[in-house]
């Protein structure tokens, strides 16, 4: 009975998962919605799939992809299709109603309200709405919208060549080859852990869809081999174990564990350990407490928080981590977000006033208890599994005792780089986390650090050794002299651990590398650990003019005018492939996912030539470093260079420089076509007509950045891809984006 509440609440909360539910974004560039859809899903949907959403026959979809002059469509693999429902989902997101979208991905609505909400704040990073789609039909095509399909076909023949491309997740088969025989594993460091998430894994139920392997052993022999000791995937207690009181819940939970024991012993046999990250107790639906009102926390909208002040909540939580404990006796680590992320304990989101339980506690030991109750489990199970309590989104004035209340063989982790102060383009900010452009330890980690070490706690440091949110779609940012220069200061720190990544950041790169070299020996130069990483990956004759690349694309991206709204809202991941509208969408950008048009969320503190000059400085930089670097190489066509290496090392570098210019680009188009509208409001005719050949231009340069950048997504399948939002763009939408721009420059 409790479970049909439960899938019902589910069901209900899909209906609920609309918002102020808005008119779509125009597709003004397309004939109609119908084209939209096709070209769209061509790279990414079965052709069957799509014709039965629609109801109409392959030929006839097959038809209208021919009309635009798309290449003949490929058969999908069952692998790629698995790994790209959260793109398939933002792509259509303004095409298709729910049921539809359910339809096209095969889930059912219960299935899709889960997603929504569990992978990954997926709801929220859609914008917490759900744009008022219409039913989509097949139509056959009018004769204007004939003739607009005929014209696209013509772009596409000057901008579309196919030939020697690389696949979509290409990048995942090079990774899980076996590693060369000259390679070896990292075992020395200063630092312990050292560990990392995978480049690839789905986020969601790793565990059981273990066809979907978020760690071959050639990926495991790759990590090593740059210095990682660990990776993490996150757990769910209620999938992982019975859940007391609905073991309906934890179907397959046995199944769960034994793929995490059998995990855990092949990346024992590379050296790594698995960490577990547990945001715990999930919430319940407020149905589930009118049988169990006991275990009752705080409300949050329709579910409520399990109280872990409860004793029943205790018992689970104890019993449960005591299970998974016993099941996998050798995972190496848990660690916990006890603040924020999702709302779990009642003081996760500082409300635990509201609890007649949690109030008089306090913070302190609300949250110091849950950590001895996990301790607890693990010490029941005799396993020698760390605990590391993470003290992301702790209030300042809550670590102290928070800290005080730790079980005394607790890791405490960090984010280096938060509050830390900057300046760039004169603007003062303070730097939140997320930032390889600032290189820490900052006050509020080396604070917190001091307090765990008087109580003889060893400390762990968060960091994003190879790329955060400021870019998350290269497989690393080429500022390595900055990530080099972060692991050395970790290492004047005293740091005993790091954790490298978040769910972006697991490519083995030579950002990995450094930070490996660095705690390896305590008296490597930053400079020497350079040129020692740049000779290991692309030869001995080509590694001085790699490092001077890495040290001016470093120096470049000092002056990422980092702030908190542009890290999440900005366009810096969509580069040239976001879209650009004629008149306001009236859209706010949403975290990472969505940016649109929406300039003051995009720049943050920062005003807007400011912003506009930063990123255009930095896409400079970082082309002119790559061009020097390709000079270089051409000189020393003779010598030891890895050549492979190194084009593909020069592809990260140059697709970097095209998303910074093209953030540049686009806010001075924002910022244009607003002014153009002010104007033609107040009747300045002379000032429209200016600003519609400024337009043009800035239209113009968006094409050839989103053309450069379409031949490098084509031999580089690692570009536009992030393991929690799968990817941002494929190549069919870039060139989307020169069609866009073709259009406005016609119709502005």
């Amino acid at each position: 009975m409790l479970t049909a509440l439960i899938s019902i609440m589910m069901i209900g909360q899909l209906e609920q998962m609309k918002g102020p539910a808005p008119d779509p974004v125009a597709v003004d560039h397309f004939p109609d919605r119908l084209h939209a859809f096709v070209w769209r899903n061509w790279e990414l949907v079965p052709l069957d799939r799509m014709a039965e959403m629609l109801d109409a026959a392959p030929e006839d979809i097959a038809e209208l992809g021919r009309s635009m002059g798309l290449p003949a469509h490929q058969a999908i693999s069952e692998d790629q299709w698995k790994r790209s429902y959260i793109t398939i989902i933002r792509r259509n997101w303004h095409l298709l109603p729910y049921e539809q979208l359910c339809a096209l991905l095969d889930w059912t609505p219960e299935h899709m309200a889960f997603m929504l909400r569990e992978d990954d704040f997926l709801f929220i990073k859609l914008g917490n709405l759900k744009p008022a789609a219409e039913p989509l039909h097949y139509e056959a095509p009018s004769e204007e919208a004939r003739e607009r399909a005929s014209a696209i076909a013509r772009l596409v023949d000057t901008h579309l060549p196919y030939d020697d491309s690389e696949p979509l997740f290409a990048f995942i088969d090079d990774l899980s080859q076996p590693l060369p025989e000259d390679q070896e594993a990292i075992r020395e460091s200063r630092f312990s852990p050292r560990f990392a998430y995978s480049y690839f894994a789905l986020y969601g139920d790793p565990l059981l869809e273990i066809e979907l392997d978020p760690f071959p052993d050639g990926y495991l022999a790759r990590l090593a081999a740059s210095g990682v000791d660990g990776v993490w995937l996150q757990g769910i207690l209620y999938t992982l174990t019975p859940f007391p009181w609905d073991e309906s819940l934890s179907t397959h939970w046995e199944t769960r564990l034994e793929n995490l024991k059998q995990l855990i012993a092949r990346a024992g046999e590379h050296g790594i350990g698995i960490y577990l990250y547990l945001n715990e107790p999930r919430t319940m639906p407020q149905a589930f407490f009118e049988e169990h009102p006991e275990l009752k926390g705080i409300d949050i909208g329709g579910y409520a928080a399990l109280c872990t002040e409860s004793p029943g909540v205790q018992e689970y939580i104890r019993n449960a981590v005591q299970t998974i404990c016993e099941a996998a006796p050798d995972l190496a680590g848990i660690f916990t977000i006890s603040a924020s992320e999702n709302p779990t304990n009642c003081w996760s989101h500082y409300r635990g006033g509201e609890c007649e339980r949690c109030a008089e506690p306090g913070p302190g030991k609300v949250i110091g208890g849950l950590h001895r109750l996990i301790r607890e489990g693990i010490d029941a199970a005799g396993a020698d599994t760390k605990l590391i309590a993470w003290d992301w989104g702790w209030l300042d004035d809550w670590a102290p005792d928070v800290i005080a209340e730790l079980p005394e063989d607790t890791i405490l982790q960090s984010v280096s780089e938060w509050s830390m102060p900057i300046e760039r383009g004169g603007i003062p900010n303070i730097v939140g986390e997320y930032s390889l452009s600032t290189i820490g330890p900052g006050p509020r980690a080396t604070r917190h650090w001091e307090l765990a070490r008087e109580r003889g706690l060893r400390t762990n440091a968060k960091v994003q050794a190879n790329n955060t949110w400021e870019l998350s779609t290269v497989p690393y940012i080429p500022a390595v002299e900055n990530a080099a220069q972060h692991a050395a200061n970790l290492r004047e720190a005293n740091v005993d651990g790091l954790q490298l990544s978040w769910t972006l950041g697991g490519y083995p790169a030579p950002n990995l590398e450094v930070f490996a070299a660095i705690g390896a020996d305590d008296t490597l130069s930053t400079d020497d650990a350079l040129l020692q990483v740049a000779t290991h990956r692309y030869g001995a004759a080509i590694a001085p003019h790699v490092v001077e690349a890495w040290q001016a694309c470093s120096a470049a991206f000092r002056n990422y005018p980092y702030d908190n709204s542009l890290i999440y809202n900005g366009p810096q991941q969509m580069g040239p492939a976001n879209l650009l509208w004629a008149e306001p969408t009236g859209y706010t950008a949403t975290m990472v996912c969505f940016p649109y048009d929406h300039f003051p969320s995009w720049r943050g503190a920062y005003p807007e030539d400011v912003f506009i000059q930063l990123f255009d400085d930095m896409g400079r930089a970082f082309e002119d470093a790559a061009t020097q670097l390709r000079a270089a190489y051409e000189a020393h066509t003779d010598d030891d260079t890895d050549s492979e290496a190194l084009a593909r090392e020069l592809d990260v570098m140059q697709a970097t420089a095209l998303h910074f210019k093209s953030v540049a680009l686009q806010g001075l188009f924002v910022q244009t076509r607003d002014r153009m509208i002010a104007a033609r409001e107040a009747g300045e005719e002379g000032t429209v007509s200016a600003m519609r050949v400024a337009l043009r231009d800035l239209l113009r340069r968006e094409v050839t950045l989103a053309a450069e950048l379409y031949a490098i997504q084509r031999r580089d399948s690692r570009i536009g891809f992030e393991s929690s939002n799968h990817y941002f763009y494929v190549p069919l939408d870039l060139i989307e984006k020169i069609i866009n721009c073709e259009w406005l420059i016609e119709n502005i």
